[in-house]
Formats: structure tokens, C-alpha cells, sequence
């Protein structure tokens, strides 16, 4: 009987198997910790991976074209795009009905808007050709390539319809080949003309400009961490205050404080001239340029590298400078081979974070950057706002969140994630 109930599985108080007991708390416990951060998964979720999903979807997203026009791009794929004729009768004819529903259904003018961002004057195409086809008795009125021919004689053009047979497809890769200065051809992509080039050259002066802003926070923010991290408690707080002021003024009047500043009539070029180092018929030019977009976010960013590099130093012991000292260090070489190696994971810290905010700000360089000095976050923001050109928009966002992801993961490769620290 004793050699039974040895060998049998050990309860719990309420006479259930022991493991099973604890499997069920386990399980509890999870639950209980899932509930505790649903709300912050929620939040999570709607507002941060749900529109990034969006924006990839819309970046690729081409629907428009096929939903509104069905039977002309059923008709249109046997089409020769190289033929350099425009399509026979029966397209036309297909074209005619498809108008007559999407003028009704007011759809006409969304297809003429999206292909207008592929041809210039297919937005005025589409809403001219809408009110005339209202008119067209698609029973007897024949021949309808005729009649498109009255209505506009780009129908008879092979552009339009090469850009309609190639926006045909329900996905399109033609946003993001647009996002890097190329466009879809008849034969595959292709280089767009140079003189609109502009997106790959933005992109370049975004890494440049933000690399610039990062290394310029560093030399200016280190002396300022180093000077309050050695100076008593009560008076490094008093200076603190100094470091967090510009946190309680609006971003908008920064940035048009430093617009004042840094015109030709500005302050900066009135003491300058006063001081008799700049003439006054050659006052220097220092804004609507990347010289204002460096100063003016060097300022606006320059907290975010003091306070992380600040928290590190703090926790470097000052006993190890003298111990440095004490064995016959000079105070260059006790700094550069002891203090600074141990602050350096504050400095990633600081870097990472200004470089992931400047590479994303749109604000101060659409105020003081002008046309040389604008990053690829103002064409982002010129698409989506303006010109509503979403898909491109989307493209390029996708693009910047795909190099910031690869440059991270480079960092990471290089330094260290794991090395980066924000005190403690």
C-alpha cells in the first residue's frame, strides 16, 4: 500500500495532480500579466503598427485602374505598346462603357488623378472625356474612336493608353521605382528624365545633413554632460534647468527664432557687421540653406545628446581619474584612455536618437532650409498633404524606414546594441 501511493503522481491541497496545479496557476499568472498590458499592445497597435502596414500597402496598392476601368484593360491586353498606334475600335468601344459607369458612379476623376502622377494631362483627359461620354448613345453612336478623337485627340495618342496598360495591374512596383528616380516603361523600368531626378539626391542629403546634425550634438553636447556630471549636485541641477528650457518652447518658435536670427538683416549679421569682420554690402547668406537646417536642428536636438550622455557620466566614478593620475597619467591620457571609453555608450545612446530624429524632421527644414536645404520628410509630407499623391508618399516612407532599419542594424553589427546605455 505505501509503495502505491509512493509511486503515484503528488497532489495538491485540493487533491488535483501537483503539475497540473502549477501548469493552471502558470497559466493564470500570463493572463493576468497579458490583461495587465493589453491596453498598451492595443495602443501599439492601432497607432503604430497599423498605419506602417497601411503606408506598405498603399506604396504598392493599384486598384483603381482595373476597378474602373474593367473591359478596356480586358481589351487592352493584346494592345502593342510599341506600336506607336493608338488601340482599334473595340477598345473605344470598351472604353465608352466603362466611362458611362465611372461617370456615374463619379469614379472618372480619382482614375484621372492617379494616372495624371504617370502623364501630365490625364487628370483633364478623364474629366473632359467624362462629360462628353454623358452625351454618347453607346447603342448607335459608332465609330467610337471617332468620337474620343473629337473629344480630345490625345486618345488617339499611344500615351495614354501605354500609361493605362501599364497601371493596368492590381499591385504596382511603379511607386517605388518612382521613389528612386525611375518609372515603369513599356519594356520594364527605366531611368527617369535627369531633370526630374530629385528623390535619390533628397535621400543623399537626408544621411548627410543627419549625419552632420548627430556629429555636431556630439562636439557641442560632450563638454556641456561632462561639466554637469563633475559639478556638485545642487549646482549641475541648477543647470539642468538651461539644458531642458528649450523643451517648454514651441518647436515653431525655435525654428522661426533662428529664421530671425540668421537672415541677411538678422541679428547674427548685424552684430557681424558692427563688429567690422563682415562688410555691409556682403552680409552673409545663412538662411534657406543647409547651413540653417544644421544650426537650427543642431539647437532644437542638442538635449537629446546632452541628457543621454549626461546620465552615463554620471556613473563613472571619479576615483578612477585620480587612480589614472596617481600612476602617472597626464590628464589627456587619464580622459582619453579611462573617462572616455566608459561615457561612449552614452554618446551612442545620444547618437541614435538625434540621428533618428533629424533623419525624420520636416518642420525646421521647411522653414529655414528653402531648396537646398529640405529633407526627403518634406517631399513625404508635400505628397501626402498637397499633391495627394499617397502611394508615392508611402513609397518614400517606406524607403526611409527600410535604410533607417538597415543603418540600425549596421550600428548594431559594428558597436553594439548591447553597448549603448542610458545611465545605470
Amino acid at each position: 500500500m505505501s509503495d502505491q501511493t509512493t509511486s503515484g503522481p503528488v497532489l495538491a491541497a485540493d487533491g488535483t495532480p501537483l503539475k497540473r496545479s502549477l501548469s493552471r496557476a502558470l497559466r493564470r499568472q500570463k493572463m493576468r500579466a497579458l490583461l495587465l498590458i493589453a491596453p498598451l499592445l492595443l495602443f501599439v497597435l492601432i497607432t503604430f503598427i497599423a498605419p506602417i502596414a497601411d503606408m506598405l500597402f498603399r506604396s504598392v496598392e493599384n486598384q483603381i485602374v482595373q476597378e474602373t476601368l474593367p473591359k478596356t484593360v480586358e481589351a487592352l491586353a493584346d494592345w502593342d505598346p510599341n506600336s506607336g498606334q493608338a488601340p482599334d475600335e473595340p477598345v473605344f468601344a470598351a472604353l465608352a462603357a466603362d466611362l458611362k459607369i465611372a461617370v456615374q458612379e463619379k469614379t472618372h476623376t480619382r482614375l484621372g488623378s492617379r494616372l495624371n502622377y504617370e502623364l501630365t494631362g490625364a487628370s483633364s483627359l478623364f474629366r473632359k472625356s467624362g462629360r462628353a461620354v454623358n452625351r454618347m448613345d453607346l447603342e448607335t453612336d459608332a465609330p467610337f474612336k471617332e468620337k474620343f478623337a473629337d473629344i480630345d485627340k490625345n486618345w488617339v495618342e499611344p500615351d495614354i493608353w501605354r500609361t493605362i496598360q501599364t497601371y493596368s495591374p492590381r499591385y504596382t512596383s511603379g511607386y517605388f521605382l518612382n521613389a528612386i528616380d525611375m518609372q515603369k516603361g513599356p519594356d520594364g523600368a527605366e531611368a527617369r528624365p535627369e531633370n526630374q531626378q530629385i528623390y535619390i539626391m533628397l535621400f543623399k542629403r537626408t544621411l548627410f545633413m543627419s549625419l552632420v546634425i548627430t556629429g555636431s550634438c556630439i562636439l557641442l553636447g560632450y563638454p556641456v554632460a561632462w561639466i554637469l556630471a563633475n559639478l556638485p549636485m545642487r549646482t549641475a541641477n541648477l543647470l539642468m534647468i538651461l539644458v531642458l528650457l528649450p523643451f517648454w518652447t514651441s518647436l515653431l518658435v525655435r525654428t522661426s527664432a533662428w529664421k530671425v536670427m540668421l537672415q541677411q538683416q538678422g541679428v547674427i549679421n548685424d552684430v557681424l557687421v558692427w563688429l567690422g569682420l563682415v562688410a555691409d554690402d556682403a552680409r552673409l547668406v545663412m538662411i534657406n540653406n543647409q547651413f540653417g537646417t544644421i544650426v537650427a536642428m543642431t539647437h532644437i536636438l542638442l538635449p537629446f545628446m546632452i541628457l543621454p550622455m549626461y546620465s552615463v557620466m554620471q556613473t563613472i566614478p571619479p576615483s578612477y581619474l585620480r587612480a589614472a593620475k596617481s600612476l602617472g597619467a597626464t590628464n589627456w591620457t587619464a580622459f582619453w584612455r579611462v573617462y572616455f571609453p566608459q561615457s561612449v555608450p552614452g554618446i551612442g545612446a545620444g547618437s541614435i536618437l538625434v540621428f533618428i530624429l533629424s533623419i525624420g524632421y520636416y518642420i525646421t527644414p521647411e522653414i529655414v532650409g528653402g531648396t537646398t536645404g529640405t529633407f526627403i520628410s518634406n517631399r513625404i509630407a508635400y505628397h501626402i498633404s498637397s499633391s495627394l499623391n499617397w502611394g508615392l508618399g508611402a513609397a518614400l516612407g517606406a524607403i526611409l524606414l527600410a535604410v533607417v532599419l538597415l543603418l540600425y542594424y549596421a550600428y548594431d553589427k559594428i558597436v553594439g546594441i548591447d553597448n549603448v546605455k542610458l545611465g545605470g
